[in-house]
């Protein structure tokens, strides 16, 4: 019997999720079908208890704007994504629903391997959801300060209180704060990796951009967790300065890499994976 894992967001019709499992599970000949649904907020928890349990489902992703609310319908979740706050992958076993996150192992490696060494670095983040946690709950073990900057002050302000119970003997100062122009030219002046981890700038609104052109500089990084389209114009507009530049497709493929493991205990062929996912974009344009 095929197994089934689903992508679950709102929307979700950007993503090379399915592209990108399918090619896997056919180049390791593991019987898996993968599938991209749109599930609202409101439905949430009767596709869970409709659909994920059923014995032919393996599991799923999820994407925005479910993982904080997901977790309340789960059986159970792995201690990281339950200190996260988070989750972005379930997986079945026989009914029971176990959560876990592979955000942040998905954009720390990605982090590490474009940059190196994060240690004394100003991190930057805009935004305060899902992906925001799971990436800050990584950084907490490298970087010297993180700013999150997000629209809804209330949510910065708790991330970064969650964050600081969790630092465990780590110096890292943390602060969380509204995000208006003014604070963002005040706090990129000395950063040193920006990571933006909302949808602004994702396909189809591509023109958009939180962050003013001359506010960037060449000696910071910028890291877009999109990655479609393949370079936001907040990348173009870092690379158009001077500063070195990270898009989201090693952080997609590392995180689904992961999933794939939770979900098959093989691992999962990377270069394929990366190579599908870029020649998808290509030809997106």
């Amino acid at each position: 019997m095929t197994k089934i894992c689903y992508l679950i967001g709102y929307p979700i019709e950007h993503s090379l999720s399915p592209v990108m499992h399918n090619t896997a599970f056919k180049e390791l000949g593991i019987d898996f079908s993968y599938r991209a649904i749109n599930v609202e907020s409101h439905h949430l928890r009767s596709f869970i208890e409709e659909t994920l349990r059923r014995p032919m489902v393996r599991g799923a992703n999820v994407t925005i704007p479910h993982k904080v609310d997901v977790i309340k319908f789960l059986d159970e979740v792995d201690p990281l994504a339950k200190e996260i706050g988070a989750v972005n992958t379930i997986v079945n076993d026989e009914g029971v629903l176990r959560g876990f996150n592979t955000d942040g192992f998905g954009a720390f490696r990605a982090l590490i391997e474009a940059y190196g060494s994060l240690k004394e670095m100003k991190v930057v983040l805009l935004g305060a959801g899902g992906a925001t946690r799971a990436i800050s709950y990584y950084l907490l073990k490298e970087v010297q300060s993180m700013v999150i900057l997000n629209r809804t002050e209330r949510k910065a302000l708790e991330l970064a209180k969650d964050l600081r119970k969790s630092l465990r003997g780590f110096k890292v100062e943390i602060y969380g704060s509204l995000l208006t122009k003014a604070r963002l030219r005040e706090e990129l002046f000395d950063a040193d990796v920006v990571i933006n981890t909302t949808p602004v700038g994702m396909y189809p609104n591509v023109e958009n951009t939180l962050i003013c052109k001359n506010f960037l500089n060449k000696k910071m990084m910028v890291f877009d967790v999109i990655y479609n389209p393949f370079e936001t114009r907040l990348i173009l507009e870092a690379k158009d300065v001077g500063a070195k530049t990270l898009n989201g497709v090693n952080m997609f493929v590392y995180q689904g890499s992961e999933a794939f493991r939770l979900w098959t205990s093989r691992d999962a062929p990377i270069d394929i994976m990366t190579q599908v996912v870029i020649k998808a974009l290509e030809e997106k344009g």
